[in-house]
Parts: structure tokens; sequence; C-alpha cells
């Protein structure tokens, strides 16, 4: 339409913010930078209980079910499955706060 009350883009239909379909090499490295920080602070928190004598299952449970950032491979670290898109993986970083919630286990085989 033209004239005087012509659409803007915003209000033509597409998004405002639009989230490139994969990671920077600095939202990568943030988010590896993330897991090592998550690891220390587990493996600080079992080594000052293991001091005391004492346990938490919920931190032994973590070591025991969830790999390290070193163990984990580039395509579970920057990916997750999802059952609606066409090859079962998408962004990690489409994910509602990726950044807060940890996603490091997947279905085996994809």
């Amino acid at each position: 339409m033209f004239g005087p009350f012509r659409l803007t883009n915003s209000l033509m239909g597409g998004l405002l913010w639009k989230i490139p379909w994969r990671l920077s090499r600095h939202q990568k490295y943030r988010h590896r930078e993330r897991l090592r920080k998550v690891d220390s602070t587990i493996a600080t928190l079992s080594a000052a209980l293991a001091r005391q004598g004492q346990t938490m299952k919920k931190v032994e449970r973590w070591k025991v079910e969830m790999p390290t950032e070193q163990e984990m491979l580039p395509k579970d670290k920057y990916t997750v499955f999802d059952r609606k898109v066409k090859r079962y993986r998408k962004g990690i970083h489409k994910v509602p706060k990726w950044t807060r919630v940890s996603q490091r286990l997947n279905p085996p085989g994809y």
C-alpha cells in the first residue's frame, strides 16, 4: 500500500528481532565457558562435601549422569533434540532460557 498509511517493516509480518540459524563463534565460546563453570561448581561442591564426610544425592546423580564439557561432542554442545524439526536437531540458542538451563543429554542415536 502506498501513501501516508503504508505499513512499516515490523507491521508487515516479519520478526523485528531475528535469531540467526547458527551460533556465532563468540556465542559458542561463552557457552563453553558456562558449561565449564557449571562443571567446576559441581567439582567444588563435591570436594567440599567430601572433606566434611557428606554427600548429596543430587550432586552424585549429576556426576554420574551428566557428561563434562570435555566429554561432550560438539553436536551435543551446540544443538538439542527436537522432534518437530526436520533432522530432529535445533540450535541450543533457540531453546528458551538456554543460558540458564543445562541441556546436556539427548536421546541416544540423535
